[in-house]
C-alpha cells in the first residue's frame, strides 16, 4: 500500500477495546427503525459496550494516532465546507459520521459554481455532492454535503481541495430575492373586446404571491402596436421595477406583441428558448425594469419557462441567450399526469 493510503489508526480487537477511545463514529442500523451512530468518536468504550458493538457487526475497532500531516476526517469535513461556504450558506460545525451538510440561511436562488464543483471532487478522498443550482430554496434546507472519503486523509490532498474551493469563492451561495412591484399588461383582441374571460392575471398572480411580489391592475390592449408600445410606456411611468407582458409572442400575423416591446425602448431582448413548453418567450430591459413575455403555453401547462426563468430574474440576473441556450438540458418538461415540480429534471 502505497504511504498516500497510510493511515496512524490503530486496529484492535473488540474484546481488548475496554478502556480504549473510539476513532470514529460506529453506525447502527435496524430496518425500519432507526439508523445513525451508536458510538461516537471520542466515547471510551466500557466492558458492557462490547456485547452491543458485537451485535452491530464490530469484531474490530480503530483507535486513532494521529501523526504529523494526517488529518481526522471530521476536521477535514470542517475545513472544507468553511471553503465552500459562500454568502447565504450556513453549516453546523459538529460533523456526523465524518459528514457535514451545508444549508440555507434564507430563502432564496441556489447557485453552484459546477465546474468548481467537478474539479473539486476529481480530487482523490474528497465527497461533495449538491442539489442542482439556479433553483429556489427554502432557508434551512440542505444544500450539499461534504465529507474526506477516508478516515484520515492527507494533510496535503486536504489542502489541495481547500485552495480550489477558495479560488472558486464560495463554491455554493443563496441569493436574496426580491420582492419588485410588477405591472401586468395582457395583450389580445378577443381579450380586450370581451369575447372571451382572460386567463393569464389569476394565473400570474398566483405565482407572483409565491415569491410575495406585489402585482398591479391588470392593464388590456388590443393586437395595435401603437396601443401597445403606449400602454407599455404608461405602465413603466408608473414606477414598477418588473413588468410582465402575456399574449401574442407567437409568430401569427397577429401577434405584434415582441415588435412592441423592441420598439418601446427595450433593451437585450432575447426572443426564443429551447424550452418546451415556453418556446416563444421573451426577455428584455427597459433601463434597470426586467421585462418577461409569456406565450400563451402559460395557461395550458402548470410548469413552463417562467418557472425557471422567474426565481433567476427575482434574484437581480441579467437573462442573456446563453443562459437561454443552456436551458436546453433538462428544458423538455414531460407533461406528468401529476406535475412534482420542482422535483423533478424540468430545468435541470
Amino acid at each position: 500500500m502505497s504511504n498516500k493510503y497510510r493511515s496512524s489508526a490503530k486496529c484492535i480487537p473488540v474484546e481488548q477495546s475496554a478502556g480504549m477511545v473510539l476513532a470514529h463514529d460506529m453506525t447502527e442500523i435496524r430496518p425500519g427503525e432507526f439508523k445513525g451512530p451508536a458510538f461516537k468518536k471520542g466515547q471510551i468504550i466500557s466492558e458492557k459496550d462490547i456485547p452491543h458493538l458485537r451485535r452491530i457487526g464490530k469484531e474490530n475497532l480503530y483507535v486513532l494516532e494521529l501523526e504529523p500531516g494526517e488529518v481526522h476526517e471530521d476536521d477535514a469535513a470542517i475545513r472544507l465546507c468553511q471553503a465552500l461556504a459562500g454568502p447565504g450558506i450556513q453549516f453546523d460545525p459538529h460533523p456526523s459520521e465524518g459528514k457535514i451538510s451545508l444549508k440555507a440561511a434564507h430563502s432564496g436562488l441556489l447557485k453552484v459554481d459546477v465546474q468548481a464543483l467537478l474539479e473539486l471532487n476529481c480530487i482523490p478522498d474528497i465527497c461533495c455532492s449538491s442539489r442542482h443550482g439556479n433553483c429556489f430554496v427554502q432557508a434551512g434546507e440542505t444544500l450539499a454535503s461534504i465529507r474526506a472519503i477516508p478516515l484520515i486523509i492527507d494533510e496535503s490532498v486536504l489542502n489541495q481541495a481547500v485552495a480550489a474551493a477558495e479560488q472558486a469563492s464560495g463554491l455554493f451561495s443563496v441569493k436574496p430575492l426580491a420582492r419588485p412591484r410588477t405591472g401586468l399588461l395582457i395583450t389580445g383582441n378577443e381579450v380586450y373586446s370581451g369575447l372571451i374571460e382572460d386567463r393569464f392575471a389569476p394565473i400570474i398572480k398566483k405565482k407572483l404571491e409565491f415569491f410575495d411580489c406585489e402585482m398591479t391592475e391588470p392593464v388590456f390592449t388590443p393586437d395595435d402596436k401603437p396601443q401597445l408600445v403606449e400602454k407599455l410606456q404608461h405602465i413603466l411611468a408608473g414606477a414598477v421595477e418588473l413588468l410582465i407582458v402575456a399574449g401574442g409572442m407567437s409568430v401569427d400575423p397577429d401577434d405584434i406583441t415582441r415588435v412592441a416591446i423592441a420598439e418601446a425602448g427595450a433593451e437585450d431582448v432575447v426572443y426564443g428558448t429551447p424550452v418546451l413548453p415556453g418556446a416563444m418567450f421573451l426577455y428584455g430591459r427597459f433601463g434597470q425594469v426586467p421585462v418577461l413575455g409569456l406565450p400563451a403555453c402559460v395557461l395550458f401547462y402548470k410548469t413552463t419557462v417562467f418557472d425557471l426563468i422567474l426565481p433567476r430574474v427575482l434574484a437581480g440576473e441579467p437573462i442573456t441567450r446563453r443562459d437561454m441556450a443552456a436551458l436546453a438540458h433538462g428544458g423538455l418538461c414531460l407533461n406528468c399526469e401529476r406535475c412534482r415540480f420542482p422535483l423533478c429534471p424540468f430545468g435541470k
